[in-house]
């Protein structure tokens, strides 16, 4: 550059050192706001994670709504009962009530959660009409929460946790949302056994209207086609009171036979032998027994029938070639588990992948010696 030209500023070196710096400025910026992001993301991952672990019970409106129906509505059917209700509707409640207890505990409990003994069809079909009358769900959906309550018994995933209290156990599980963890295991229990039962099946999906036929229609149709019992006072007593009454009895399974009584069998889990409930539920009152050999068919040790009537209803149906395959409890396997009491281990029934080798080799060999 000659001395007499004038020294022209680099405007364009400054500008793009000028926007260099800008990028880099805005890049480093940028990389701030980029890390902010993530670690505000993190932070929101963090406290989604830590909200999925965080169970909030809601209630479950219906659900709720339907139980004070029930129970209201029993009140006013024992009004009834006692003021206007004929002799026979009243003794029609009783016998409806034990002849369909035994779909619970001969059918959906012994046989169909627990695998305790096998039935041939005609047994299976009659089970099926029992239980169903009792309203209590299809036999699928009650044999996979009792598969669950069995299997993570005393935990989140137990879906009637007595842990949580009385009310809870009893009934309050039925209006409440589940527990994630509850969810979680009724999606991991084998229920492939049922599945390819073609009864079972057949009812979970024609449940709805065969609860309309049997679990109000039939108990409710029979006193007033048979003895002229009015319409209304055979609905709220062969209904509400009959279907308050045995939905009680169950409850009282999970409520009262986990918190009172005697645990002869393993002192640290909750079930308990409640003579009580086992004279009220045909039998399912012996629990501290069931909970530690729950494929046993008779539920219990000694299994007199006076005090567990499902087990000669069983019996009898052996005698005759629909029930056969029963499980039970030889004095060495309840010598090993009492060796053994309080592992913790939990098991829903026979075809439980977490039954010990001996005591599964004993049950196999049961197989070939029918009682």
């Amino acid at each position: 550059m000659s001395p007499g030209e004038e020294k022209t500023p680099p405007t364009m070196d400054i500008c793009s050192a000028t926007f260099k710096r800008r990028q880099i400025t805005n890049a480093d910026r940028t990389d701030d706001v980029q890390k902010d992001d993530v670690q505000k993301d993190d932070v929101q991952k963090d406290d989604e994670s830590t909200a999925k672990v965080v169970y909030v019970p809601r209630i479950k409106w219906p659900d709720l709504g339907a139980q004070i129906f029930i129970h209201v509505g029993f009140l006013y059917g024992l009004y009834l009962v006692l003021t206007q209700a004929k002799l026979l509707t009243t003794l029609w409640v009783f016998v409806t009530i034990y002849t369909s207890g035994f779909g619970i505990t001969a059918g959906v409990h012994r046989l169909w959660s627990h695998k305790a003994y096998k039935a041939k069809w005609p047994l299976r079909l009659l089970l099926v009409f029992l239980f169903t009358i009792t309203g209590q769900k299809d036999v699928y959906t009650w044999a996979l929460d009792h598969r669950v309550h069995h299997k993570c018994s005393e935990t989140d995933a137990d879906p009637h946790d007595v842990r949580r209290g009385f009310f809870y156990a009893h009934v309050g599980w039925l209006f409440m949302t589940p527990h994630p963890d509850v969810v979680a295991k009724r999606k991991a229990i084998d229920m492939s056994d049922l599945e390819a039962d073609s009864i079972v099946m057949w009812q979970k999906r024609l449940y709805i209207p065969l609860f309309a036929l049997l679990t109000i229609g039939l108990p409710v149709a029979v006193p007033c086609y048979f003895w002229s019992e009015s319409l209304w006072i055979s609905f709220w007593v062969n209904f509400n009171f009959r279907f308050c009454i045995n939905l009680n009895i169950a409850f009282c399974v999970n409520s009262v036979a986990h918190m009172w009584g005697q645990k002869p069998y393993d002192k640290d889990i909750s079930p308990v032998e409640n003579i009580a409930v086992s004279i009220a539920s045909l039998g399912e009152g012996y629990h501290n027994y069931h909970h530690v050999f729950p494929w046993d068919y008779k539920t219990g040790e000694l299994g007199n029938y006076p005090f567990n009537i499902t087990t000669g209803f069983i019996d009898a149906f052996a005698r005759i070639g629909w029930a056969y395959d029963r499980k039970y409890v030889s004095p060495e396997m309840i010598r090993r588990r009492a060796h053994r009491s309080g592992d913790g281990s939990h098991i829903w029934g026979y075809g439980d992948i977490d039954i010990s080798k001996d005591d599964l080799t004993e049950l196999d060999m049961m197989n070939n010696h029918e009682l």
